[in-house]
């Protein structure tokens, strides 16, 4: 296969693979981490009103959510990628900060979580996981 069509394909599948993974944890507020009473996450407008309910705890699987699910487009792009493996695992960390940063504009969530969801949860979330698809020499 020509390997810029490679790399795009992986680049995609790495996207959706780590959107799969980060919409899975994000889903486990509510069965595992039950919300406070009265709050409402069916719409995106009901969500940013029961923010002001939530706890610490309500905060942590968004961020593994947001963590794990670059992690692993990260590791994917860097395991089935072509050329320019970094590269692209950093783009995926890139396009999910810009994810995150869209959340954070349209969320009101606490200055913290805000703080610690961009700084930790992306561009170093890429960088391990592009060293561990690294470990693996596919080349």
């Amino acid at each position: 296969m020509n390997p810029i069509l490679r790399n795009i394909l992986v680049f995609i599948a790495a996207l959706i693979g780590g959107s799969i993974v980060n919409m899975a944890l994000v889903s486990l507020n509510g069965p595992v981490i039950p919300l406070p009473e009265g709050a409402d996450t069916s719409t995106m407008e009901a969500l940013a009103e029961s923010m002001v309910l939530f706890k610490p705890i309500h905060f942590l699987a968004p961020f593994l959510g947001h963590a794990v699910g670059t992690l692993v487009g990260a590791v994917l792009v860097a395991l089935f990628a072509a050329s320019h493996k970094m590269q692209l695992a950093m783009a995926v960390g890139g396009l999910f900060l810009l994810c995150g940063i869209w959340a954070v504009m349209t969320l009101p969530a606490p200055m913290w979580f805000n703080a610690l969801d961009l700084i930790v949860s992306y561009i170093p979330m890429a960088w391990i996981g592009w060293k561990i698809g690294d470990l693996k020499k596919t080349d």
